[in-house]
């Protein structure tokens, strides 16, 4: 698929965001030579983390593994998927269940920065513990679970912006990945994720076509 010349005019000259999205793709064999710093992935954790998320909350957090050793021994925890030991860098995403034990932090930075007054910081530091404090164990699974989709996504589209390549992996197993790392019991493991160079490229795909999945207006 390529960008049609209605749509370079329509958002003018910069379309690198849209060629991004039509070339990501879903990379399962990596370039076991090529490395990625830690300042690179810093830089890509850094864009993927202005994805927006529940009341600002932002519940991910990442666990990036370099070491060859970890990767290896993480293979038979990735249903042996080969991916995990040849890629550059392995990111395991989590999501915090306590994220709002960070509400202070996060509003009175943004009243620090003039973005909003003490009165609103402080009203929502306490809305917000009160509600996520006491909602249902599986409500806020689900909304620190699409907030850390949310995120994933971002960081897939800013590594393919940087040259390098993604596959979303959700089939490992998380109980032996929780005990492999010590993960408290605080923090879901979400997606893992390797970033790396393409030693071949991601098989294109079809999609459904849009009159079939969208409706305006009413569903038909």
């Amino acid at each position: 698929m390529t960008v049609s010349n209605e749509l370079k005019e329509a958002v003018g000259a910069d379309v690198s965001f849209f060629k991004v999205a039509e070339d990501r793709r879903s990379v399962r064999k990596y370039d076991t030579s090529a490395a990625i710093t830690e300042e690179e992935i810093r830089e890509l954790l850094t864009i993927a983390t202005k994805a927006p998320s529940s009341s600002n909350m932002q519940p991910w957090r990442f666990l990036v593994i370099t070491d060859q050793e970890t990767k290896n021994q993480l293979l038979p925890i990735a249903n042996n998927q080969q991916q995990v030991v040849e890629a550059s860098a392995i990111v395991l995403v989590m999501a915090d269940l306590e994220m709002y034990k960070l509400s202070e932090q996060i509003y009175t930075s943004a009243a620090e920065a003039g973005y909003m007054s003490e009165d609103i910081k402080n009203n929502m530091i306490a809305n917000s513990t009160r509600l996520y404090s006491s909602l249902p164990a599986e409500r806020l699974k689900e909304i620190v679970m699409f907030d850390c989709g949310l995120v994933s996504m971002q960081l897939m589209l800013a590594a393919k912006a940087k040259g390098y390549d993604t596959v979303p992996m959700g089939g490992y197993n998380r109980d032996k990945a929780r005990e492999f790392f010590q993960i408290p019991d605080r923090y879901l493991p979400a997606l893992m994720l390797p970033i790396g160079k393409a030693a071949s490229p991601g098989h294109p795909t079809t999609r459904l076509p849009l009159d079939q999945i969208v409706f305006f207006n009413e569903m038909k």
